[in-house]
């Protein structure tokens, strides 16, 4: 790090914290060379890397932006969109890797989706896996009825509930 006054590539650190949100550090250095004090702000990069090869910075932007279309005319808030872009950031972040395929951001989509609105995770997953014909449609719906039916047979903390006679 060189200092932004006499160009010293000595600093030392004085201060670390970590901004309001934890997404960077904030570090305040101090030049050996000339004794002023700056501030340095280190975050982490996370690069997109799309079909035709080409990377491009991780945006939340255009996580909500593709999920709108999808959940346009459905009860979805753009808080909800908002903490969806974030859930999906962490997850890809938690991966640790600094550059990630496109392919891996849809996946880490559908699954905070499903949770959010059904409706709009099909849209979604219409479009994402390339559905090409109603059995595509009908298999994915089959899928979320049986794992549906599941969450409703299991009672709190994932236990089993009794069959009881209707």
């Amino acid at each position: 790090m060189y200092c932004p006054f006499c160009r010293n590539p000595d600093s030392r650190v004085v201060d670390s914290r970590l901004t309001e949100d934890g997404s960077a550090i904030r570090r305040r250095r101090q030049c050996s060379g000339c004794g002023r004090r700056f501030t340095t702000l280190e975050t982490t990069s996370l690069s997109v890397v799309k079909r035709s090869g080409v990377g491009e910075p991780f945006s939340r932007t255009k996580v909500i932006n593709g999920v709108r279309k999808a959940c346009q005319g459905r009860p979805v808030t753009d808080d909800d969109l908002a903490m969806l872009a974030q859930e999906v950031e962490e997850t890809v972040r938690a991966s640790g890797a600094a550059e990630i395929d496109a392919h891996e951001i849809g996946l880490a989509i559908l699954g905070p989706l499903k949770k959010l609105d059904v409706v709009a995770y099909l849209r979604f997953a219409s479009v994402y896996q390339d559905f090409d014909s109603l059995e595509d449609f009908e298999a994915a719906i089959g899928q979320l009825r049986s794992e549906s039916e599941a969450a409703k047979s299991k009672g709190p903390a994932g236990k089993q509930r009794p069959l009881t006679a209707r």
